[in-house]
């Protein structure tokens, strides 16, 4: 039977986990590791020389679930390194409350526990809805379901070294509200963030939610702006190549001396 790790960053029992585990218990042995609590934008944190808590739950339909004291990429890594029985087929993380497109990826706990898998050789795919605000269980529904073949279709296939696909869903309350799923590249984001003081010696950051250029063709952006699902293949080699010739002509020399 295929095994399938199901992780996110919002907590191991936020809705579009739940609705995520139930899918892919369709296509074969789920189960949960994710965040105790929330981890929402910490990145590809991993935790070392540190004792991280781990307990044992159950999820959805009586699927067994690991909540850890960790990041998303914790969970990931402590998952492969032995903490469930046996070495996954996939990993699947999600579904996000939020969409992850354009430099999202850099931030997002959920697109670097795909990551972490890909790391460790196993195929992995990260699922976001794309709204901050979701809390209509419609709209993970459509996101679970529309998740189901594109697994499928990674166990069967399956994914080149150290790459994952990066799954962005619009939403809506109805698989017919959807036109379609396009493969697309990362777009760019343009972040409002804004630094407040709330007292003495104590700031944070808010600000208006990220825009982006919705008419450049192809891009993440571009396709769920449209109402399509957007896949995006991310590789771990981040090497700028376009620019190494360019940087050849530099001649960077050990200072003499």
């Amino acid at each position: 039977m295929v095994s399938i790790i199901v992780t996110n960053d919002d907590g191991y029992d936020a809705p579009g986990i739940l609705a995520l585990a139930d899918a892919m218990s369709e296509l074969g042995e789920a189960r949960v590791c994710a965040p105790a609590v929330n981890q929402s934008a910490s990145g590809h944190k991993i935790t070392l020389f540190q004792n991280i808590a781990v307990s044992r739950k159950t999820v959805g339909r009586d699927i067994p679930a690991l909540a850890v004291g960790g990041s998303p990429a914790d969970c990931i890594a402590l998952a492969l390194l032995g903490l469930v029985d046996a070495s996954p087929d996939i990993v699947v993380s999600g579904i996000n409350r939020g969409e992850n497109m354009g430099q999202d990826l850099t931030y997002s706990g959920t697109v670097t526990a795909a990551l972490e898998a890909a790391i460790h050789g196993i195929p992995a795919v990260a699922f976001s809805l794309a709204r901050a605000d979701a809390d209509c269980l419609e709209h993970y529904c459509v996101a679970a379901q529309i998740a189901i073949p594109i697994v499928k279709m990674a166990l069967a296939k399956g994914l080149p070294p150290f790459t994952i696909l990066n799954v962005n869903v619009p939403p809506v309350a109805r698989m017919a509200d959807l036109r379609g799923i396009r493969l697309t590249r990362q777009g760019l984001r343009i972040y409002r963030d804004c630094l407040v003081e709330v007292a003495e010696g104590v700031v944070r950051v808010e600000g208006e939610p990220p825009t982006a250029n919705t008419d450049e063709l192809g891009t993440d952006v571009w396709a769920v702006h449209r109402d399509y699902v957007s896949v995006t293949p991310v590789h771990l080699d981040m090497t700028a190549h376009q620019f190494m010739a360019d940087l050849a002509a530099w001649d960077l020399q050990l200072p003499s001396g």
